[in-house]
């Protein structure tokens, strides 16, 4: 049998083709590095490389090395005074350090995470049981309900901000800050399940159902077959969703921007780039910065289960 090679002219544009989607998806985040490690005197730079490695902007998000403002010769003779206790010098000291208030970085990014890892786990649990009815279990209306759950993707986030606002407002949840953090967990809840669903309901289709009924065959239940028997042959796609609804609700800025606008201790980190962006403390290194730390726990999160979104666990489970 003859084997046909490959024209070295095709394999070329082929390999042309994947470094040039590869150059438009990388580039964006090597310039954002780029900027963020450069000196105000260097952004003018068209070079990727900074002329003097800048790394103040970090330290400043993350606050490490926080430095003390000169004190007034007033406050050293009033910390002179023997009668202050440390406690009151420390307080009056932490005036004069440069505490990062002018964009506190840690506390939205805290914020970001409490509120998309809740939201992601919830979403989770919820899409796995009711991909699990869809794909197992025969009930009246099932086809209905299912399509049904995808309807809310007809329409965009900006047709229903509003009306769920004015939910939220009415039900009293808008008017405190625990209230508007259970409702954006809500509504981010509501916008991964529909996709998170349909993943989960397709994979679990592939799990040879003979597995199911030897486990029913000894005493399990529905809840037991999907913890014992369901949960660890799907690893990899409930991985997959998790991180697909984990990455909706971190970078997800429309509905936080209304829902969370009279709260700034609630702050995520989209809105909190954007105030930072529009304010009177504009500085691109920082800007830059925080958005690569913003990437950071995404790129982190693939790397370390990458290895698991490999699929087929069921192969060989079971011979039919």
């Amino acid at each position: 049998m003859v084997v046909r090679r490959k024209s070295i002219l095709k394999s070329t544009g082929f390999a042309l083709l994947v470094l040039l989607i590869v150059f438009f998806a990388v580039f964006p985040f090597v310039e954002m590095l780029s900027i963020s490690l450069k000196h105000p005197f260097d952004w003018g730079n068209p070079s990727l490389i900074p002329r003097l490695l800048n790394l103040e902007a970090y330290k400043e998000l993350l606050a490490i090395g926080q430095t003390e403002r000169e004190v007034p010769e007033s406050i050293k003779n009033l910390l002179d005074n023997p009668d202050l206790t440390s406690q009151q010098r420390k307080a009056i000291l932490k005036k004069f350090q440069d505490t990062g208030d002018v964009f506190p970085f840690l506390r939205y990014f805290g914020n970001s995470f409490l509120l998309s890892f809740s939201a992601a786990l919830l979403s989770l649990i919820l899409a796995t049981l009711g991909a699990y009815s869809f794909s197992r279990v025969r009930y009246r209306g099932r086809s209905a309900i299912q399509r049904g759950v995808l309807f809310v993707y007809m329409f965009g986030g900006i047709l229903i901000v509003i009306p769920l606002y004015q939910m939220a407002v009415k039900s009293g949840l808008a008017a405190t800050a625990l209230g508007a953090f259970l409702s954006i967990l809500i509504i981010y809840m509501v916008l991964t399940l529909p996709v998170s669903m349909y993943m989960l309901g397709n994979y679990f289709r592939t799990i040879p159902f003979s597995i199911e009924e030897a486990a029913m065959i000894d005493g399990c239940g529905r809840f037991a077959t999907i913890l014992r028997i369901i949960v660890p042959l799907s690893l990899p796609a409930l991985i997959t969703v998790f991180i697909y609804a984990f990455m909706i609700a971190w970078n997800e800025y429309l509905f936080a921007s209304v829902f969370l606008k009279a709260f700034k201790n609630l702050y995520t980190l989209p809105l909190g780039l954007k105030e930072l962006f529009g304010s009177k403390h504009l500085i691109w290194d920082r800007i830059m910065a925080g958005s690569m730390l913003t990437a950071v726990p995404v790129v982190i999160m693939f790397m370390l289960v990458q290895k698991n979104l490999t699929g087929g666990l069921t192969a060989g489970g079971v011979k039919e």
